[in-house]
């Protein structure tokens, strides 16, 4: 079999599409993770390690990945790693400037020459977010057209890469293709993101924390959807295109809280309350982007792909396997994550 590059396939995202490939068993993954605090070697461990290839490192080496392609001669690049959480960002925007705009200009750069040396067949697939297009008017939805104005330096820095690869595409003529999806949620999801950090502090008995009012809208996409869809793009997209991938489930903040609360209270009930009693509003985060919904027209008209999974059997999934995988997630509380509120420094 012909080997794929999954950069950041320790990650969520990532590992679930490294399962996604090994199922598919069409390439043979090459997983480069730098093992930060949400990369975790052990979201690999459901899949048999004569399936794929791991190898620590970091985006910003640009001599270790120019080893990697010489080793492999990959035939692809799936660009999941970057650092991905906006509270984060605004904390220490740094970090989110040499991962997310450095490595990739690496990954780029070292693409850009090995294609010119090998001449074969390759593309280079970059994975990006919603968050690129900033805020959104109600009744109004992202389309591939739809201008950047991110907020946050999180999603500046997720523009500035789209922005180089679509540049290296144009200028150089590297094979990319760009996806921006919307809010993922399902297995190996860091708890410091909202679905997952909700379901644990509901186990944990602790306090449901909603920033602002709740009001914030979201369109969330259940994350093996969204693995799905970016293999499609591989497969079938058109070179240098850009294919927006969303669940079409607008949801507001507080509904999802809701919504885990009514589903344990159903699935792990405690004695005569409802979950429900541990939400509490707190401050809002800093440029709190008010709505977020895509359009996801294309991707469906011109390669056939449309989520599976509604919310309601989606969230269900993701809500039985935390509780499945109580070793997993308090692993991770111990060692990576003491789940303070972060993203508060102005």
């Amino acid at each position: 079999m012909k080997n794929v590059l999954v950069t950041g396939g320790c990650g969520f995202i990532g590992s679930n599409f490294v399962k996604l490939l090994v199922n598919n068993n069409e390439v043979f993954p090459v997983v480069l993770d730098k093992l930060t605090y949400a990369g975790n070697l052990n979201n690999l461990d459901h899949i048999d390690k004569n399936e794929y290839i791991f190898s620590e490192g970091d985006i910003c080496d640009k001599a270790l990945i120019d080893s990697l392609f010489k080793k492999y001669k990959f035939i692809a690049v799936f660009h999941f790693a970057a650092e991905s959480h906006v509270d984060r960002s605004i904390d220490g925007p740094e970090e989110f400037i040499t991962s997310n705009i450095v490595g990739t200009y690496n990954l780029l750069e070292v693409s850009r020459r090995y294609i010119r040396e090998i001449k074969q067949d390759f593309k280079f697939v970059h994975v990006s977010t919603d968050e690129v297009y900033g805020d959104l008017e109600d009744g109004a939805f992202f389309k591939e057209t739809t201008p950047y104005n991110p907020s946050s330096p999180y999603s500046a820095s997720k523009a500035s890469s789209d922005h180089l690869v679509r540049a290296w595409g144009k200028t150089f003529g590297l094979p990319i293709l760009i996806t921006n999806c919307s809010n993922n949620y399902g297995p190996f999801q860091f708890p410091e993101k909202l679905i997952p950090l909700m379901i644990i502090n509901c186990l944990n008995n602790k306090p449901l924390p909603v920033y602002g009012d709740g009001k914030n809208v979201r369109d969330w996409l259940y994350v093996m959807d969204h693995c799905i869809a970016i293999y499609k793009v591989y497969k079938n997209g058109k070179i240098q295109d850009t294919y927006n991938i969303g669940g079409n489930n607008e949801i507001k903040n507080i509904d999802i809280v809701n919504i885990i609360c009514e589903t344990l209270d159903e699935l792990k009930p405690l004695k005569n309350k409802t979950y429900k009693n541990l939400i509490t509003y707190v401050k809002d985060r800093p440029g709190h982007d008010l709505r977020y919904a895509i359009d996801s027209t294309k991707i469906k008209e011109k390669l056939g792909w449309t989520p599976l999974e509604s919310f309601e059997s989606g969230i269900r999934k993701t809500i039985n396997w935390y509780i499945d995988n109580e070793t997993w997630w308090r692993e991770i509380q111990e060692k990576k994550y003491a789940q303070n509120r972060l993203g508060e420094s102005v």
